[in-house]
């Protein structure tokens, strides 16, 4: 199964000097499957340690001294650990002594040129400063002498790949805004993204439908939330492991929505909840579209923690948890893309969550105003360069954003991308009225979901090209030079937009 990270972690293994490595990621995403297949690439040796299925492996570490531990580490295995030509893997290392995460930085001083990756199911509960404190557990992190790497499931495009439609990916790669969309291929890619909505992108579910069709998928989804049940009592002895649970199932239908603590789960107390919450976050199975005041770039700052929308970790998982089945899709659920935004909002916010660098804490970003006479909200906000840029999420072809004109008039904006089911477009001289009554002008990329991996370099070639008109199916024979919001706006002409 190939993942865009397994380029990635080959740069890491072959930079010159390199920090021990630590992947962070949820249950089940595959940190364990990419560490595993870099050590066949690249490396004569691999030694891997599961500190979960033997607790007595800490003790090697307790000297903190890397010549020591190497020595002892062959001992116990019988493998020679050389450097430059060994790869040693400490997984589930939150089941590890605190010994074994304070000795990676002393490796990193001692001996940098031996490759180390660290990972763990549970390890956010380790890294947190605030958890390590409620458990007394007050030991120095390797603060500059590691290096993070975050896992998330597979993307659509990775998704296709496993499906064996490496030429649909290149395809996607390649197209640029102008370029004719067949409908045979609108169609199929659509019909992929219906797949991907509820088989997701756990790297399990996703093997288990190639090799077993939709009956196995559904097993091992469920089989993988199961897992997560499991896991409530781990999370910590503060929250009682019904409540975890309930809040997990909640969430699912929450998606698309500002979060009210109270909504999730009735009877509880909005603290408790919160906390819950959090704990989910902390295990990476739950996340914060977070809003912003959007008043320039940086995109986070003043992201507000109370003011958020839920998202789950994949869209896949959380149909499940609905009660969508696969099985029902493929005998004609058409209705699952149409009726279900909350799903696509979904699918757009777990690929914009993971957009930036593989060592940035994920992140995603919403605009809400609450005021008493006009509320209004953005369904996700992406930085691009210098730009900051409004994304609408449609179900359908079509779609009211009302929300998304108030923004740009409040804010000053004039581009805006919609993720809806019909066939790409770029209209750069739109023009709406926002229900204050002002008139808003404005460009306008609209994308099916299906270029959802080719969001940022379809924005650049957007702004770029801001002359560019291009409707649904057509291609496009504007001029290809950039032009200024003042030039758009003082032009005549015929403004070509229906919301």
């Amino acid at each position: 199964m190939l993942r865009k990270l397994d380029k990635k972690l080959d740069s890491w293994a072959k930079r010159p000097r390199r920090h021990p490595l630590i992947l962070r990621g949820a249950r089940q995403v595959g940190k364990t499957y990419l560490v595993r297949e870099l050590g066949k690439r690249l490396f004569k040796n691999y030694l891997e340690l599961n500190f979960e299925q033997d607790v007595t492996l800490s003790s090697l570490f307790e000297s903190k001294t890397p010549a020591t531990i190497c020595e002892l580490l062959s001992v116990k295995f019988s493998k020679e650990i050389i450097d430059g030509e060994t790869l040693v893997f400490l997984d589930e290392l939150q089941a590890a002594e605190v010994c074994v995460l304070e000795s990676l930085r002393y490796f990193y001083e001692q001996r940098p040129n031996l490759h180390i990756i660290a990972a763990g199911s549970l390890l956010e509960f380790m890294l947190d400063g605030k958890t390590r404190e409620k458990r007394r557990q007050d030991f120095p992190m390797p603060v500059g002498r590691i290096e993070y790497m975050y896992v998330p499931p597979l993307d659509f495009e990775e998704f296709l790949l496993a499906l064996g439609k490496s030429g649909q990916v290149a395809w996607l790669a390649r197209f640029q805004l102008g370029d004719n969309v067949p409908d045979a291929i609108h169609q199929e890619l659509t019909e992929l993204v219906r797949k991907y909505l509820v088989v997701g992108g756990m790297p399990a579910a996703v093997s288990a439908y190639v090799q077993g069709g939709a009956r196995e998928a559904e097993r091992e989804q469920q089989m993988i939330l199961s897992t997560y049940h499991d896991d409530f009592p781990k999370y910590s002895s503060r929250i009682r492991a019904d409540l975890l649970q309930k809040v997990f199932v909640s969430v699912p239908l929450m998606l698309g929505r500002k979060l009210i603590y109270t909504h999730l789960v009735e009877g509880e107390k909005s603290k408790d909840l919160s906390a819950a919450y959090d704990l989910l976050r902390l295990a990476r199975v739950v996340a914060k579209v977070r809003h912003v005041p959007a008043n320039g770039i940086p995109i986070g700052y003043g992201a507000d923690e109370r003011n958020f929308k839920p998202l789950f970790l994949d869209a896949g998982l959380a149909c499940r948890a609905l009660g969508l089945k696969l099985t029902d899709f493929l005998d004609g659920g058409e209705a699952i893309l149409e009726n279900r935004g909350g799903i696509c909002e979904q699918f757009v916010g777990q690929h914009l969550m993971f957009a930036g660098e593989e060592y940035e804490e994920p992140a995603a970003y919403c605009w809400m105003r609450e005021e008493p006479s006009s509320t209004a909200e953005v369904d996700y906000l992406v930085q691009c360069g210098n730009y900051l840029v409004p994304v609408e999420v449609k179900s359908g072809s079509g779609g009211k954003m009302k929300g998304l004109l108030i923004f740009l008039n409040d804010k000053h904006r004039d581009f805006a991308v919609r993720f809806n089911l019909d066939c790409p477009s770029y209209i750069p001289d739109a023009e709406a009225k926002d229900s204050k009554g002002r008139e808003c002008r404005y460009a306008l990329l609209s994308l099916p979901l299906y270029f959802i991996c080719q969001l940022d370099r379809l924005i650049r070639f957007a702004i770029a090209n801001r002359e560019m008109r291009m409707r649904p199916g057509q291609q496009s024979n504007g001029k290809r030079d950039g032009i200024g919001r003042g030039d758009r706006e003082n032009r005549e002409g015929e403004m070509e937009l229906a919301v």
